[in-house]
């Protein structure tokens, strides 16, 4: 044992001896710290080092950020406000900006993680189409300052054949030098038939245009003669800065001039009101309904005594319930009675819906929403005031999601609230019905049970609005007697879950 182990420690020692002897390695062969810094991109010098990543030598590849389709009926939105900044990270699932969709204001959300570099689209730009690039992200590491941002696509300019005709209808060169002056009867006959006060010939003292010029033009169809002499401009103090005279590229004419405060405006005078997406829709789908749906009315007389009575006994327990959740309620109970009339109409025809969806509709400053409240038949009154409550505060606030607002298979419109006896609502497509609901009243009537007593009734009218190629007027007419009697008793009603 102690022979083997002088034998391993004499061979330990040849061999360090043996390296000893070797010749040193050249320090050429061994890689330097310049080399090794440059091979992973890097750059040496004495002072520091500086890092080369193809960001900072080239543009960054941006990642584009298009306005999306948040709605099914979604063409164009309004880009109502960024919640994130220029050069902040951005996570997947993180909110990037509000939209303004055709329905509702609609938060969107990163799909990729990396660095918010250029906002496009301000915030407050409207009719933004969908697919245009609203911004552009760079990936994390990147340099977000370099971001490469795509060429605009080049605007095709008009046509010659579309640029308006400068022969007889240009108006003469003395009337465009000099401001206008009109008699009071002449601008009164040019603002009525929309025509251009420069292309009328001034006949007046001082280039003044009477009502016989303005007649003369209203005779020529709005048409300067072909040979009408230029006047020569009368010599006069050039016109007040505060009102230049502007020629409009449409032709229209731009007489007289802005209102002053204190005077009224001139006779024909408007103001535009740029419309939010959501009034733009509403429009469209009112047209479309009215002028597509054969609208059937019926109206019924219900008594909500019972009603006044069980909401008061609620109230007593902290229950806070409105009529309008009651008559919900009694509208969902009722399509559950009445299957026949929870239908669609579809270009096959009727189409029979499995659940009960009530739409409701709630007044926002951006127009008219309607919330869902989800198989309504099944739950309680208590949870449907809740869902109400809920949805109406969402609705004014503009955050709905899609899924809040959409797949409603049976409409309630509540103007009871505002003082509305009654009135009849359109019908909101695909769906079938709508039930216009309005304010209760208090009324006198002769006693069933004592002829010689009167009695005091709660009453209140409701009128539907149906779909004749769906719902029928005997079917309506039903449906009506089924509501009343659900309303009427609510205790025919489950009012918990």
């Amino acid at each position: 044992m102690a022979a083997s182990m002088r034998f391993c420690r004499r061979s330990v020692f040849i061999a360090l001896r043996a390296v000893t002897r070797s010749s040193p390695r050249p320090e050429s062969d061994y890689p330097r710290p310049q080399a090794r810094l440059r091979l992973a991109g890097w750059s040496w010098s004495p002072a520091k080092a500086i890092h080369l990543s193809p960001s900072s030598s080239a543009a960054a590849a941006p990642l584009k950020i298009q306005m999306p389709a948040l709605s099914p009926t979604m063409e164009e939105g309004n880009l109502v406000k960024w919640l994130k900044r220029e050069g902040e990270e951005v996570a997947a699932g993180d909110a990037l900006c509000e939209i303004e969709t055709d329905k509702a204001v609609v938060i969107m959300e990163s799909n990729e993680d990396g660095v918010l570099a250029k906002i496009l689209v301000q915030e407050g730009s409207r009719a933004v189409r969908l697919g245009t690039l609203i911004a552009l992200m760079v990936s994390e590491g990147e340099d977000w300052k370099q971001v490469e941002v795509p060429a605009e696509e080049p605007v095709t300019p008009p046509t010659p054949a579309s640029a308006p005709s400068t022969t007889a209808t240009a108006p003469p060169a003395a009337s465009v030098l000099k401001p206008l002056r009109l008699s009071p009867a002449a601008r009164h006959i040019l603002d009525t038939h929309g025509l251009d006060p420069r292309l009328a010939t001034p006949t007046g003292p001082k280039g003044v245009i009477t009502k016989e010029d303005a007649l003369n033009l209203l005779n020529r169809g709005g048409i300067a003669p072909p040979s009408a002499p230029a006047p020569a401009p009368p010599v006069q103090s050039p016109a007040p800065p505060s009102l230049p005279v502007q020629s409009d590229p449409h032709g229209r004419p731009t007489f007289p001039p802005v209102s002053v405060p204190g005077k009224p405006p001139a006779p024909g005078s408007f103001t535009e009101i740029p419309a939010s997406g959501v009034r733009r829709v509403i429009a469209q789908r009112l047209s479309e309904s009215k002028g597509s749906i054969p609208h059937s009315y019926a109206a019924v007389d219900c008594e909500i005594s019972q009603v006044l009575k069980l909401r008061k006994q609620l109230a007593e327990e902290n229950v806070k319930v409105s009529v309008n959740d009651f008559i919900i309620k009694a509208v969902a109970v009722s399509l559950r009675e009445m299957p026949e009339v929870n239908v669609s109409w579809s270009a096959e025809g009727p189409r029979a819906l499995g659940s009960i969806h009530i739409s409701m509709a709630v007044a926002t400053p951006r127009g008219l929403i309607t919330p869902i409240i989800r198989d309504a038949a099944d739950k309680g009154l208590a949870q449907i005031a809740g869902d109400t409550r809920a949805l109406a505060q969402k609705a004014r606030d503009g955050k709905l999601l899609p899924e809040e607002y959409q797949g409603g298979s049976f409409s309630v419109s509540n103007l009871g609230m505002l003082g509305i006896s009654e009135f009849r609502a359109v019908i909101n497509p695909p769906q079938a019905c709508i039930l216009a609901v309005g304010g209760s009243r208090t009324e006198l009537s002769v006693s069933p049970e004592d002829p010689g007593r009167l009695r005091t009734r709660q009453l209140l009218t409701v009128t539907l609005s149906s779909d004749g190629r769906a719902v029928d007027d005997e079917m309506a007419s039903r449906f009506l007697q089924t509501f009343r009697s659900n309303l009427e008793r609510p205790q025919r009603m489950s009012l918990s879950a």
